[in-house]
């Protein structure tokens, strides 16, 4: 049986995308389909490259029971356009940057992430890493409900059974 790889995106994979990338995987393992997945995170810009995630995603990640220390920031490079199934972006300056320098063949696999959560009547998931906790809490919530959303959505089109 093929993996579904996921690949969540923002600017400097040490926030809001590696909190989607341990969000997804812890949801994934608890209804026991972590073996059907590759999932991954990484950033539009080179900032952070080898960096764990921030100190208060984790912490705030920690509080709910999802661990990120082991995760390590890195740069999307060319040969996720075609090594993934979906390319799952946090917001539109990542968006347009990902579909810029993604092939033509390819773009049909990038969306907004919080497309799985249309409740929320946002495409974006604001960026913390200037904000106070808050931000971080609040990213969760939306990280948590586009998660149930996306893994709704595999399950409904069938890719999941």
């Amino acid at each position: 049986m093929e993996k579904i790889r996921v690949l969540f995106v923002c600017m400097g994979n040490i926030c809001r995308s590696p909190t989607a990338e341990g969000v997804f995987a812890a949801l994934v393992k608890s209804e026991n389909i972590e073996n059907r997945f590759i999932i991954d995170s990484a950033g539009t810009h080179a900032y952070h490259t080898g960096d764990t995630p921030d100190l208060r995603a984790q912490k705030a990640a920690k509080d709910r029971g999802v661990n990120l220390t082991h995760l390590k920031a890195r740069k999307v490079i060319v040969g996720d356009y075609e090594d993934f199934d979906y390319l799952l972006v946090m917001d539109e300056d990542n968006y347009r940057i990902i579909m810029e320098f993604c092939p033509e063949e390819y773009q049909h696999k990038i969306k907004y992430f919080l497309e799985y959560a249309p409740h929320l009547d946002t495409l974006e998931v604001p960026d913390p890493y200037y904000g106070g906790k808050y931000g971080f809490e609040r990213v969760l919530d939306m990280v948590e409900e586009a998660s149930a959303g996306f893994l709704n959505s595999l399950k409904q089109s069938g890719e999941i059974i």
